[in-house]
């Protein structure tokens, strides 16, 4: 347990609930303020930036141009801001934490987290903090918990379950193994472990909040219903994957509650997450986000953007200045019954990367994961997932609904692809102990042919 970080992230919880009274003129002063100390941080100590916004120091963020993993990755080393950083010797130090199974909350050279993506979306990306972000980032995660209203404290520590990835260069690794400590007692699951020893492991801890990934999430759910699961959590998180409404329905009818579907990435941390409303508000005191058309023109509110350009106000060792994220999304307007004046994420989408390009009678077909979501969300039993191959499609369910069939379930989905104007292209249906998983433990629904 590291004391110092966690007083920190105590002092940070209780600072920033004062900010959930702020009106948008507050909000919009404040960002103004954070945005202009970035840059110049940035443009001071890091010649990636000042290259990349060349002849642009003074212009208004919507006119700088945006920055993508591949960049910051090629660049990782101009980009930084701290001149004895190297992306070689950081990519050593997580590869030798794998192969160690050492324990990822402990700081790189006593200064340094560390946190890699998986790479899905085509590049893998290695982020890094220094102690002041991580704390930033360790109450990010925690300021889900307030939001919820779900409280903690010394005389009611947060039992908390994390049914995600162990690999130690996870994110989520990374966080849970910072956070434990008295104050908040967390069981680390693996959500590729035997599901009868992540019940009776459940059984065991009675956690206060369950966090998960809703592929995860979904088959507990499922355990809870057939009575072997006996827990009951006072909030139910689902976080890294897109929550379906069919499966947010399971999880409250197995614990009573609607879960509280949390926003986040590995390079920004938390971005939104519910209120006890169950709106989702964004984190803007701690980012900007901008959602935005294929030509990087942002969208009015009300409409889904086809990506998402992300600034984090904190970043400082790797400042993120309008980076892009593949994620759909689309923002509202402000104000809600919880008082809070932080815009509303009404809708995530997914990724442009789970959009499948089929053939069609005059070309290529771009097939949302919506519509595998239609016909799949009611006939699987414990999950799903639609992968592309070179022959066609291959759709695993872990197991069927009552009713369902692997007949019926073709029938509907190569239905669907037809009325969507899809031909020639094979389904392939497989009922599975489980599905697919990345590296880092997690399901995408929708799994296209890699990139190149």
């Amino acid at each position: 347990m590291d004391l110092r970080l966690i007083s920190r992230v105590l002092f940070l919880r209780a600072a920033w609930r004062r900010r959930d009274h702020w009106d948008a003129a507050r909000i919009t002063a404040h960002q103004d303020h954070a945005l202009q100390e970035l840059r110049r941080a940035a443009y001071a100590g890091s010649e990636f930036y000042r290259r990349h916004h060349a002849g642009l120091h003074d212009a208004p963020l919507d006119q700088l141009p945006s920055v993508t993993k591949a960049d910051l990755m090629d660049h990782f080393d101009e980009a930084v801001t701290t001149p004895d950083l190297r992306l070689a010797d950081l990519e050593k130090h997580l590869r030798s934490l794998t192969q160690s199974g050492g324990d990822p909350g402990v700081p790189w050279q006593g200064r340094w987290w560390a946190a890699a993506t998986a790479g899905t979306t085509g590049r893998r990306g290695t982020f890094i903090w220094n102690r002041k972000e991580w704390g930033i980032i360790l109450a990010s995660y925690a300021r889900a918990n307030d939001w919820a209203g779900i409280s903690a404290g010394l005389t009611r520590p947060l039992k908390m379950a994390l049914v995600s990835s162990r690999v130690p260069t996870h994110q989520s690794a990374v966080v849970g193994a910072s956070l434990r400590s008295r104050l908040v007692p967390t069981l680390r699951l693996d959500v590729t472990a035997p599901m009868d020893e992540t019940v009776a492991a459940l059984n065991r801890f009675q956690p206060r909040v369950l966090v998960g990934y809703a592929s995860a999430l979904k088959p507990l759910a499922a355990e809870q219903r057939a009575g072997r699961l006996h827990i009951s959590p006072q909030g139910v998180m689902s976080a890294s994957e897109v929550l379906t409404p069919h499966t947010a329905s399971e999880l409250e009818g197995a614990w009573g509650s609607a879960p509280f579907d949390v926003y986040a990435a590995t390079e920004t941390a938390g971005i939104a997450s519910p209120c006890m409303y169950r709106n989702r508000h964004v984190y803007e005191d701690l980012l900007i986000i901008e959602a935005v058309d294929q030509n990087g023109n942002p969208v009015p509110p009300g409409t889904t953007g086809v990506k998402l350009l992300v600034t984090v106000l904190f970043s400082r060792t790797l400042p993120l200045i309008r980076y892009e994220m593949s994620d759909t999304i689309r923002l509202g307007g402000r104000g809600c019954p919880c008082g809070r004046s932080f815009a509303v994420l009404e809708d995530i989408e997914g990724r442009i990367e789970d959009v499948l390009q089929l053939p069609g009678q005059a070309g290529h077909v771009n097939i949302h994961p919506i519509l595998f979501h239609h016909v799949l969300d009611q006939t699987a039993a414990s999950g799903w997932q639609v992968i592309q191959e070179a022959s066609g499609l291959r759709v695993l369910m872990a197991g069927l609904a009552p009713g369902a069939s692997i007949q019926g379930v073709s029938t509907a989905v190569t239905g669907a692809l037809k009325e969507a104007g899809v031909v020639d292209t094979p389904v392939d249906v497989n009922v599975v102990e489980h599905i697919e998983r990345t590296a880092l433990g997690k399901a995408p629904f929708v799994r296209g042919l890699m990139r190149r």
